[in-house]
């Protein structure tokens, strides 16, 4: 019987054993493998986290977006169906700025460099056939098809909720008719033609045009809240030759005009569409700027909407006159270097975070005027 020699089957098992050793040895990782694949593991962390940053910062600020294009959607539809059923006519008075009466550039905003105790945005006022609210109530029967209807920015006190917000009145009238009380501001009263005005009839007209609701006599309730965003309230005409002016005629035509109803009873014959425009601010964003309001450093909402020029166009015609996007350009200057300086064109602080929570709209409403 032949057998394998002992030692070379004792010379086999080391080997195999060796084999196992190694190959036991080769399964592991290094200290250097080991802090390399932590590294790398740090850089995809601090990448992922970097990207979901940029997408939060992103996603924020599409939602402050998202709220200011909404209420500017708001308040533009609201608009467009007061303007639609404007009532037309050369016998009744609007309250709208002109060379004279209510000038309509803030009563005193100077231009947009600043407010000067009184009215930062404008105001109008217009006789109009959508639907309103009847003050004090009505017989019925009294109540006419006709209200006043008037968009201003609360400029009255800082304890008012609607302060710094853009508020809107549709007051209903009755029939002209009917015997009404104008000693009081509830007082239910009709329509009024030339030569009366609305601005020169006093009470109740004055409440539902005057932005002091600290007096008695201008206290009106009938004015909501519409834009509770939109702080900066501007409008112009675009005229039917193609000019944009801040007078709803072309002064070329007519220089010695002083109202659409003097010396020529003009209305807004001359005037093809209504030019509006508004800054609005998310809540966030107006959080921010309240808060530091109290400190005489820090800018408050309203002294940021005086640093945007009112609509002034150049006397004269031709080179020199405001062009069409003039206006609105300014407004987004304005906003675009407080958003990266944290200052106001006056040398206040702002936060750069509420400046860039503000958006510039506008929106032109045809007239559609003989």
């Amino acid at each position: 019987m032949i057998t394998k020699p002992f030692g070379i089957a004792a010379l086999r098992r080391p080997r195999s054993g060796f084999t196992l050793k190694q190959r036991g040895r080769s399964c592991g990782f290094t200290l250097v493998e080991l802090l390399v694949s932590v590294f790398v593991v740090t850089i995809i962390i601090l990448m992922v986290t970097q990207l979901m940053t940029s997408a939060t910062a992103i996603t924020r600020t599409g939602n402050k977006h998202i709220d200011t294009d909404t209420q500017a959607r708001t308040v533009f539809d609201r608009m467009a169906l007061d303007f639609a059923q404007m009532l037309k006519r050369t016998d009744v008075d609007y309250y709208i700025k002109q060379r004279s009466g209510y000038n309509g550039h803030g009563n005193g905003h100077g231009w947009g460099r600043g407010r000067n105790g009184d009215l930062g945005s404008d105001q109008l006022a217009f006789f109009t056939q959508v639907p309103g609210y009847y003050p004090g109530g009505y017989v019925s029967g009294q109540q006419s098809s006709i209200s006043l209807v008037a968009y201003r920015v609360n400029e009255s006190s800082s304890s008012n909720p609607a302060y710094v917000r853009l508020e809107r009145m549709a007051k209903g009238l009755v029939w002209n008719a009917v015997d009404t009380n104008t000693n009081q501001n509830t007082a239910k009263y009709p329509i009024v033609f030339l030569p009366q005005t609305i601005a020169g009839i006093g009470r109740p007209w004055a409440p539902a045009i005057n932005n002091d609701n600290n007096a008695n006599n201008s206290i009106d309730a009938d004015y909501e809240i519409i834009g509770p965003g939109v702080f900066r309230f501007e409008y112009y005409y675009l005229l039917k030759n193609g000019r944009v002016t801040d007078w709803p005629w072309d002064r070329g035509d007519f220089p010695d005009q002083l109202t659409i109803s003097t010396p020529q009873n003009l209305g807004l014959t001359q005037v093809e569409a209504i030019a509006v425009a508004i800054a609005v601010i998310d809540p966030a964003g107006r959080a921010l700027i309240d808060a530091g309001s109290s400190n005489p450093a820090f800018s408050s909402l309203l002294n940021l909407a005086a640093d945007m020029a009112d609509f002034k166009n150049a006397n004269g015609r031709g080179v020199g006159g405001q062009k069409i996007g003039d206006l609105e350009a300014q407004w987004k200057g304005v906003v675009e270097s407080v958003a990266s300086t944290g200052l106001t064109p006056s040398g206040l602080l702002v936060p750069p975070e509420a400046a860039k929570a503000i958006r510039i709209y506008n929106r032109y409403f045809d007239l559609k005027s003989l």
